[in-house]
């Protein structure tokens, strides 16, 4: 099989807004609300990523404004605290940064944000310069790819390999990013491997076989079994 996983250079967003360590509170809340974006890489050099400030790392400025915190509060919250008397980036921001590469994969830049649990990542070379930004949103763009196009897909990489004519004759058909394919197949013991396969493509939603054998109609649980 050759197909190519879309990786995060084909999604991220290539013209980023970013901050010099020295950035004062209120120039990283403007710059948040015109950009309207809820975080901001930090950099230094000739844009080497340091760090990233969020909105949650603004927060405790606001919340701790009128609030003399119970000594329990002051020992669970220090890093909020801190945050709360920062006044530039560099006291701001989350460091190192969590980045990621452009070469990256989607699965493993969705990964990496679900384990961290964060919105966004930037984007750096082998240098650590930065190169965009890619967030939760842009690794769910694969799921606009074209029915047509995802059936192709599906018909080279996964029926020619599997299921090569003329043993098989199996039909792909794709609507609104679920895969169905339909047809005649010798070996069923192939039926979840291929359900694996179609999964991988990007912008499969779900998939369904429907075999038959002999006229005989294979039970689609087969594939759906496979379901993580």
């Amino acid at each position: 099989m050759h197909g190519t996983p879309h990786i995060v250079s084909d999604v991220m967003t290539h013209t980023v807004a970013s901050l010099d360590r020295d950035a004062p509170f209120k120039e990283i809340v403007r710059l948040m609300q015109d950009r309207k974006v809820s975080a901001l890489p930090v950099i230094e050099g000739e844009g080497q990523v340091v760090g990233i400030v969020s909105e949650a790392d603004l927060l405790p400025k606001e919340e701790f404004r009128d609030n003399d915190p119970d000594r329990y509060t002051q020992l669970r919250r220090l890093a909020d605290l801190a945050k709360a008397g920062a006044v530039t980036a560099a006291e701001l921001m989350t460091a190192p940064a969590l980045t990621v590469r452009p070469d990256a994969t989607l699965a493993q830049a969705a990964r990496t944000m679900a384990h961290a649990r964060v919105k966004r990542l930037p984007v750096v070379d082998e240098l650590g310069l930065l190169q965009g930004i890619v967030s939760r949103a842009d690794l769910l763009k694969v799921f606009l790819r074209d029915d047509e196009e995802i059936a192709e897909e599906v018909r080279r990489e996964v029926v020619a390999y599997l299921f090569p004519a003329p043993s098989s004759a199996i039909r792909v058909e794709v609507h609104d990013g679920t895969v169905k394919l339909v047809g005649r197949v010798r070996d069923t013991s192939l039926i979840p491997v291929a359900a694996r396969l179609v999964r991988a493509v990007e912008g499969v939603v779900d998939v369904d076989f429907e075999p038959e054998e002999h006229g005989n109609r294979v039970d689609s649980s087969d594939a759906r079994s496979t379901q993580p």
